[in-house]
C-alpha cells in the first residue's frame, strides 16, 4: 500500500500508541484526584505541559491540551472575540483557510463581529501590506495559516506577527496543524500569539491536539466545568492521549532535525515525474512546503482517478477532508485564480517522513497508466 494522503490523517507511531495504551492501562487515575493514584496521573501531566512547552520553547503555563486542530482553532478564535470584544469586534483571516477557522469566523459574523478575508497571490500566499491595510483600530485578532492544508503555500508568519506585536489590542493567532514538524516556525521570535497543533497530523491519535497561548492573554473560556488547565479548557484531561500527542511530537520534531531535506527530495522527484506526464497540470508552486503537493488533470473527474488509484492500493486526496464531500470546486484553487477546469480537477498528494522515493516512483507510474485507461474509456 501507498499512502499519500498524509495531510488528511497519518499512521500512529507503533511507539505512540504503545504510550497511550500503557497510560491508559496503568494510569487512568482522575488527575484532580487528592488520593496517590490521582496524584501519579497529575506527575505524568505535569511532566508532559514541561515535555511540550521544551520542544515548542514556551513556557509550561502557555501550554493547553486540546481534542484536535478544530477545538484548538475555536477555543482561540472564539475565545478571544468572545474576551475582547470591548476593545473592537473586527477580525482579520484568508480566503483560504481550514474550515475551522473560516467557520468560526462566520459565526461570529452572525453575532455582531466583521471578518475581513484577505486575498491571495497566485502561489496561495497572503500579501503582508494587504494584511496593513485591513488593519484597524478595533482589529482584536488576525488569524492566518502557517501551511495552506491544500496548496503547501508558506503564509509570512513572522512578517504579519511583526505587524501584529506592537499592537497591544491585537492578537495574532496561526493555524500550525500543516506545518508542525516539517517547516519551522518560531511561536516567540515570530510574534505569534496563539498557535494549535494536531496530534494526528504527526502520527499521534486522533482527538489529541494543543493550543498555544501567550502568558498575559485573556480569553473566554468555550467549556464551563472544573477550571482544569487554568480555566481555559474545562473537562477531565485525557491523560493517556496528552503523553502520547507529546511522544509524537518529540519524534516528529527529532525527524525534522535530522532529515531536514528529506521531504523536499521526494517533493522534487514527485515534480520531475509528473512534469513527464503532459496531462498533468501543477497547481503548487515552488519553494513552498515539501510534504503537500497540488495538481490538476483537466477533463478528468479527480474522484475517478483516486478511486482508479485505490484499486492499485495508492491513496491520493482531492482538498482538505473536512471539505471533501462538499461541491466539487476547490475554494483554494479558486481563490489563486485558477480556470474551473483546474479547480474542479484537483488532486493533492501529502507527504511524510515514512514515505520514499520508490512509493513516488510506482505512484507516477499507476496515474500515467491510469490516465492512459481513462482516455481510451472517454473515447
Amino acid at each position: 500500500m501507498i499512502y499519500f494522503d498524509n495531510s488528511a490523517t497519518t499512521k500512529p507511531d507503533s511507539t505512540v500508541l504503545q504510550s497511550f495504551q500503557q497510560i491508559s492501562q496503568q494510569y487512568y487515575g482522575n488527575p484532580s484526584s487528592i488520593h496517590r493514584f490521582g496524584l501519579e496521573a497529575q506527575t505524568l501531566l505535569r511532566k508532559a505541559h514541561e515535555q511540550a512547552a521544551d520542544i515548542l520553547d514556551i513556557d509550561v503555563n502557555e501550554v493547553v491540551f486540546t481534542s484536535g486542530g478544530t477545538e484548538g482553532n475555536n477555543i482561540a478564535i472564539k475565545g478571544i472575540a468572545l474576551a475582547h470584544q470591548n476593545k473592537g469586534k473586527h477580525i482579520i483571516t484568508s480566503q483560504i483557510e481550514h474550515p475551522s477557522v473560516m467557520e468560526a469566523c462566520k459565526s461570529l459574523e452572525n453575532i455582531g463581529f466583521e471578518v475581513t478575508y484577505l486575498p491571495v497571490n497566485d502561489k496561495g500566499i497572503v500579501d503582508v501590506h494587504h494584511v496593513q491595510q485591513a488593519l484597524r483600530e478595533d482589529t482584536i485578532l488576525v488569524s492566518i495559516m502557517h501551511i495552506n492544508n491544500e496548496l503547501g503555500s508558506i503564509q509570512p508568519v513572522k512578517e504579519i506577527g511583526e505587524l501584529v506585536k506592537h499592537r497591544t489590542t491585537t492578537y495574532f493567532h496561526v493555524d500550525h496543524v500543516q506545518g508542525f514538524g516539517k517547516v519551522p516556525l518560531s511561536l516567540k521570535k515570530d510574534g505569534v500569539d496563539l498557535c494549535t497543533i494536531s496530534g494526528h497530523k504527526i502520527h499521534g491519535l486522533k482527538g489529541t491536539g494543543l493550543l498555544y497561548i501567550r502568558k498575559g492573554i485573556n480569553i473566554f473560556p468555550l467549556f464551563d466545568g472544573g477550571a482544569q488547565q487554568s480555566n481555559y479548557r474545562s473537562g477531565t484531561e485525557n491523560v493517556a492521549g496528552i503523553v502520547s500527542l507529546v511522544k509524537a511530537m518529540r519524534l516528529i520534531n527529532e525527524k525534522q532535525k535530522n532529515n531536514r531535506n528529506y521531504l523536499y527530495q521526494l517533493n522534487q522527484l514527485l515534480r520531475d515525474l509528473l512534469q513527464e506526464i503532459s496531462s498533468v497540470q501543477f497547481n503548487t508552486a515552488k519553494d513552498q512546503a515539501p510534504h503537500i503537493f497540488n495538481f490538476s488533470v483537466p477533463g478528468y473527474k479527480p474522484e475517478v482517478i483516486i478511486h482508479a488509484l485505490g484499486e492499485r492500493d495508492i491513496f491520493i486526496s482531492t482538498k482538505s477532508a473536512c471539505s471533501s464531500k462538499k461541491p466539487d470546486e476547490s475554494t483554494v484553487l479558486r481563490a489563486i485564480g485558477l480556470s474551473e477546469e483546474r479547480t474542479k480537477s484537483g488532486l493533492r498528494v501529502s507527504f511524510s517522513y515514512q514515505n520514499t522515493e520508490e512509493e513516488i516512483e510506482l505512484f507516477c507510474r499507476s496515474l500515467r497508466k491510469v490516465i492512459q485507461q481513462l482516455s481510451l474509456v472517454m473515447g
